[in-house]
């Protein structure tokens, strides 16, 4: 397996996809999802140019934020509230925030080292039952809520797909959650931007560009299929 090669042929599908979107492909962020993997792997897609890395784990992600703090580093999977305090001080972005008390924790820690904690809001936009995220229609309440959290900047929403769906039912999911940022980016919300959504991973970032992804976490098609420990 070739890093590089895989780096190269998932920004060259990112380009496709934009340019056939007409949008700017410069506007698609690629965040490499390394959990598991170990920092060797890390170093060596940061030595093809990436600086944004994403995390299931909270300890992993301290740990190899440790010893690479010059990248970027994501908490994408979901975050309990005991261990906020082991990345706040670490991580540029959390994608999970799916309730008011994570948030109230986020605060708490984040307020003790005077740091402004940039989220995204994590939607359920399948309702499936065994997914996380907030429901689509209490997005914009749980939106208004965190606002009013000084430490706290929400940026946009995150969602998950349901596997096994075509290109099509992933795009029209998508879409949904893009429509939801319109209506809560209208709300006008202190400290609320919906520049950000985070969707799409290595099955179907494609048609999460077209519905107007500006972060894809895309692991296995960089790294190869993740082995779970």
């Amino acid at each position: 397996m070739d890093i590089r090669e895989n780096l190269e042929q998932v920004q060259k599908e990112i380009v496709s996809a934009a340019l056939d979107a007409g949008r700017n492909p410069k506007d698609v962020r690629l965040i490499a999802v390394s959990k598991t993997k170990p920092l060797s792997m890390v170093e060596e897609a940061a030595d093809c140019g990436m600086m944004d890395f994403g995390e299931n784990r909270p300890q992993e992600l301290a740990e190899k934020q440790a010893q690479r703090p010059d990248l970027r580093w994501h908490q994408i999977g979901q975050l309990q509230k005991n261990k906020v305090r082991h990345i706040i001080d670490k991580v540029a972005l959390i994608h999970s925030v799916d309730s008011l008390s994570l948030a109230e924790e986020i605060e708490k820690r984040a307020g003790v080292i005077d740091k402004i904690q940039d989220i995204l809001i994590q939607v359920n936009i399948s309702g499936e039952e065994s997914k996380s995220g907030v429901k689509p229609e209490e997005a914009a309440e749980l939106c208004r809520a965190i606002s009013t959290l000084s430490h706290i900047r929400i940026r946009g929403l995150m969602t998950i797909s349901v596997q096994g769906m075509s290109d099509e039912e992933n795009f029209a999911l998508f879409s949904r959650l893009r429509e939801l940022a319109q209506e809560i980016d209208a709300l006008k919300l202190d400290g609320v931007s919906m520049q950000e959504l985070s969707m799409g991973m290595t099955h179907d970032f494609l048609p999460a560009i077209r519905a107007g992804a500006t972060m894809i976490r895309v692991g296995s098609g960089i790294f190869g299929v993740r082995e779970y420990l």
